[in-house]
């Protein structure tokens, strides 16, 4: 047993020996700092805060997780409640949307969000990698590493086309969404993102000293970003055809309220990560606080969309009320953290009977929306950022409202020339027959229910 041993040790010194000598002069110095960084990060992982760094970081990729599940979610939802015959281009879509964000997210994103230094309103990004170092891997970095940050943030990035993806859903071309939402991610969202997620460089921050802006979890750097960035390109693509004729609202049904409440449930749960994941650590009381706000918010939501639309439309609309749960989810993400669970219900409440107003309103100036996106996540992501100030002390009313609206007016505004340059160029929306037949054939040339196709549009 000894001689083995003693071999076996023979052996890895030669090999360590070869190895070295295999490297050049300008090799050594990466190896030594290797071998420093594994003996710092060995010495931190034994110190008393090492235990409270790992569980944080471990939550942030749970929550990571979660996060991620929301756009299957977000694919159910939009498939559920949109015809059959395009039910594939959706999905695809949605594939398409969550690949291209962390690839975008890992070349410029990331790094835009967050700089080091910035003029306040636009950030150069860059790719996100960086050599493995004590100050990036452990607590001296934050209560998670440089990379569970990133992916956390990554989950989040590509939510804002998602959301559009939705809104213009049955009649846009794929060809120009796609471009238009590689444009939206890579370079938009980092920008808004970070006026507010940048520290003290944005300039949402340095304006209010003092005062500052509040936007926990994204109600406007997320949704509202992203339901008015719907708005955008719906009012430049037009409405489904025959949806509006001689002055009348035709409604077109989706084909599977069941995959859209799959969806919005699988929602609700990574809204956890979404919210829960926000906090940063594993810190026991705010995790705890927010998983309640959030729990409440989104319930309140379903029973005052589920009164609204009852009342006023006469029936109990199953649509109106799983979009007042994500009502209730937007509307609480800006202030999870530190409105209580009572005034968590209130705005959850009030966010549920809004949108079903909203949906309301926007069929009737004729903006075709077949999922209710912009209403659900643009007004009362608004809603939701204002809702910090008016039943909370986190902030005050007047900084909140001009975050929100700068960062709505910003997507608005982005969205609209983009796709007006998309229009012209390459055009934005499918033909008419291709319309008529449904994208899945005219798109991608195939059909989600072969089977039952003749039944089932």
């Amino acid at each position: 047993m000894k001689i083995k041993k003693y071999l076996l040790a023979l052996l890895l010194s030669s090999s360590a020996f070869l190895m070295a000598g295999s490297l050049s002069a300008e090799e050594m110095p990466a190896v030594v700092d290797a071998i420093s960084f594994d003996d710092a990060y060995a010495s931190f992982m034994e110190t008393p805060g090492a235990a409270f760094f790992s569980l944080s970081n471990l939550w942030l990729l749970v929550a990571a997780a979660l996060v991620f599940i929301m756009h299957l979610g977000f694919s159910c939802v939009e498939s559920g409640l949109s015809q059959s015959k395009n039910t594939v281009n959706i999905l695809f879509k949605n594939v398409f949307i969550i690949s291209m964000g962390i690839l975008s997210y890992a070349l410029w994103g990331f790094n835009a969000m967050y700089p080091g230094e910035f003029n306040g309103f636009f950030a150069t990004g860059s790719w996100f990698d960086v050599e493995a170092s004590v100050d990036m891997m452990t607590a001296a970095y934050a209560d998670y590493t440089w990379y569970t940050d990133f992916i956390f943030q990554a989950m989040f990035a590509a939510t804002a086309a998602t959301i559009v993806s939705g809104a213009v859903a049955e009649r846009v071309k794929l060809s120009s969404f796609m471009i238009f939402s590689v444009i939206l991610v890579t370079f938009a969202y980092p920008v808004t993102g970070s006026w507010e997620w940048g520290g003290d460089f944005g300039w949402l921050n340095a304006k209010f000293p003092g005062a500052e802006f509040v936007d926990f979890a994204g109600s406007s750097l997320v949704h509202a970003f992203g339901g008015f960035a719907a708005l955008g390109c719906v009012i430049v693509l037009g409405p489904r055809a025959g949806k509006y004729v001689d002055g009348k609202i035709k409604p077109i049904l989706g084909h599977s309220l069941p995959l859209a409440t799959i969806g919005v449930f699988l929602l609700f749960l990574g809204w956890f990560g979404f919210n829960g994941g926000s906090v940063l650590s594993a810190d026991p009381y705010l995790v705890s606080l927010v998983f309640v706000t959030t729990a409440l918010a989104a319930a309140a939501g379903a029973i005052g969309a589920i009164a609204t639309s009852w009342i006023f439309l006469k029936k109990p609309d199953l649509s109106m009320a799983l979009n007042g749960i994500l009502a209730g989810l937007v509307g609480i993400t800006a202030g999870a953290d530190s409105l209580t669970p009572g005034a968590a219900i209130i705005v959850g409440l009030i966010a549920g009977a809004l949108v079903v107003f909203s949906i309301i309103f926007f069929d009737k100036i004729k903006i075709d929306d077949p999922v209710g996106a912009i209403s659900v996540h643009g007004v009362c992501g608004i809603f939701g950022t204002l809702a910090v100030a008016i039943f909370g002390s986190a902030a005050p009313f007047m900084t909140q409202l001009i975050g929100t609206l700068s960062i709505s007016a910003f997507a608005l505004i982005f969205s609209l020339i983009v796709f007006s340059i998309l229009k012209a160029t390459i055009g934005v929306r499918v033909s008419p027959e291709e319309e008529a037949e449904g994208l899945d054939i005219g798109e991608h040339g195939q059909e989600a229910y072969p089977d039952f196709a003749s039944s089932s549009r």
